[in-house]
């Protein structure tokens, strides 16, 4: 079957990808931005790519017309706050658009939504629900609530809360239930709906085999990975410091907290299990949807976080807006340095954020990411989701991957920190020289002030780097 596929490049479009493939579907994969997308070699005959907006009615026409189901994996969760309105247009433009197709069956995955009170982003996945159902062709709702895996938000939030915490003071939205579901079992419960009578024109539920508090899903997690930790609870926490709470602690954005605090909330947890049985499947327990991310974690195979989606930042632009480095009006921090082993220096580069670190003054990198979570920027706690490989949209602590050509030992990385301005950092190979250029293209007054501000320190900081990432010695990271 020819399946259309929204979300492509999303934390769940990624891992359905393959099991689709697998499945024997031939996949159109919808994505705004292709030089985001990186499918699998071994992926690729089996796909094809349309770059549409959802949000621009005249590029949804690229979409074939020859598709036979489709999934609509699409949030809009922007840092401006106003998601509803451009989520009801997308979801519209959708279904406009399926109707000009021979499709039979659209899946969608939503929030429970159980509740008489939901918070404005639950109710904004309902209303998209409702807005996707009026289609002409059959449709199938799958609504499901914490989604536990390696690299989902959830995993991650959890993750710095426990263990960056032994004694947590917290908001009393921890005593709220909810029902979590491993990302292996949503993939299953998306994969085995396509095109089954049985879940035509119907709306699922979807989780675990638990039904928890968030305290009760800390200690377990806590448990899982042997720590001690204590959580109390404060009776009075407002929303917004709640949020700020949870911002300063964990790597999510101070929009993304927000929402997560306003939907924490409200109970989440499922009516029924009735889709198990129809489609014979078992979902598995939290824990053991905790011991399966970190088994994904250790053997180094987290195929897509939560963090390298545009809402882990805020920002919304297309990487080929960004791609081409301005020279005109830019201040630069140009150095070169021969290194003996031009390999070695490209895994180092390679390796670069992340636990790894930037290998020299990383205090100082450290005091450059707290300054930038006070001012409401991102910091440094993103990371990286894998430490061996870097493509084009990856997030790399406080920078956004916009090229990396391993071959070409070309690097360019675009700042999504707080700046009177914009900033590019570039590390590419010219033979056995390594070449390391910080450009910043200042807004105004305020961008020169600061760029002759920090001046002084870039000879510390950009010297420090180049010698490292050219020096034999891997080991010295600390500077």
């Amino acid at each position: 079957m020819k399946i259309l596929l929204t979300g492509a490049t999303g934390y769940i479009g990624k891992r359905l990808l393959p099991r689709l493939v697998g499945d024997g579907h031939t996949l159109v994969c919808c994505v705004r931005d292709k030089d985001r997308f990186y499918p699998p070699e071994s992926l690729k005959e089996h796909i094809s790519v349309v770059e549409v907006d959802l949000l621009d009615k005249a590029s949804l026409e690229k979409i074939p017309n020859d598709i036979d189901g489709a999934y609509y994996l699409v949030h809009s969760m922007t840092s401006t706050g106003n998601y509803a309105g451009p989520e009801e247009r997308s979801a519209k433009n959708f279904r406009e658009a399926m109707g000009r197709t021979r499709v039979k069956h659209v899946i969608y995955l939503g929030g429970i939504v159980n509740e008489t009170r939901l918070s404005p982003h639950l109710a904004s996945r309902k209303n998209v629900e409702e807005v996707l159902s009026k289609g002409d062709y059959h449709f199938t709702a799958l609504r499901a609530g914490i989604i536990i895996g390696s690299g989902s938000a959830s995993f991650e939030i959890i993750r710095d809360l426990v263990e960056k915490l032994p004694v947590m003071i917290a908001p009393r939205w921890i005593k709220t239930r909810c029902q979590p579901i491993g990302i292996s079992d949503v993939l299953d419960f998306l994969s085995a709906s396509l095109l089954n009578r049985q879940t035509y024109d119907q709306d699922f539920d979807i989780g675990g085999t638990d039904i928890l508090t968030y305290k009760d899903m800390m200690m377990g997690f806590a448990g899982v990975r042997q720590l001690k930790r204590r959580i109390y609870t404060v009776p009075v926490m407002t929303p917004r410091l709640s949020s700020y709470w949870l911002y300063f602690v964990t790597s999510t954005s101070y929009r993304l907290a927000r929402n997560l605090v306003d939907s924490m909330n409200v109970e989440v947890v499922c009516r029924d299990n009735r889709l198990s049985k129809i489609l014979g499947l078992s979902p598995s327990g939290y824990l053991e949807a905790i011991r399966s991310a970190f088994r994904r974690i250790e053997s180094q195979e987290v195929e897509s976080s939560w963090k390298d989606a545009n809402i882990s930042s805020g920002f919304g632009f297309k990487l080929s807006d960004f791609i081409r480095v301005p020279e005109y009006g830019c201040f630069t921090d140009q150095r070169m340095r021969p290194c003996p082993d031009r390999k070695r220096c490209i895994e180092k580069i390679w390796r670069i954020g992340g636990e790894s670190g930037w290998y020299y003054g990383n205090w100082l990198w450290e005091i450059r990411g707290f300054l930038d979570k006070v001012a409401g920027g991102v910091g440094l706690r993103r990371g990286r989701t894998n430490i061996g490989t870097i493509h084009a949209g990856d997030t790399l602590d406080f920078w956004r991957v916009l090229y990396a050509n391993r071959h070409e030992g070309r690097l360019l990385l675009f700042a999504e920190m707080k700046l009177p301005g914009e900033a590019w950092l570039e590390f590419n190979m010219d033979g056995d020289t390594l070449i390391q250029t910080a450009t910043f293209r200042p807004l105004g007054v305020a961008g020169r002030m600061y760029w002759y501000l920090l001046y002084p320190f870039h000879g510390l900081i950009f010297g420090g780097l180049i010698k490292k990432l050219t020096a034999q010695d891997i080991k010295d990271t600390d500077g």
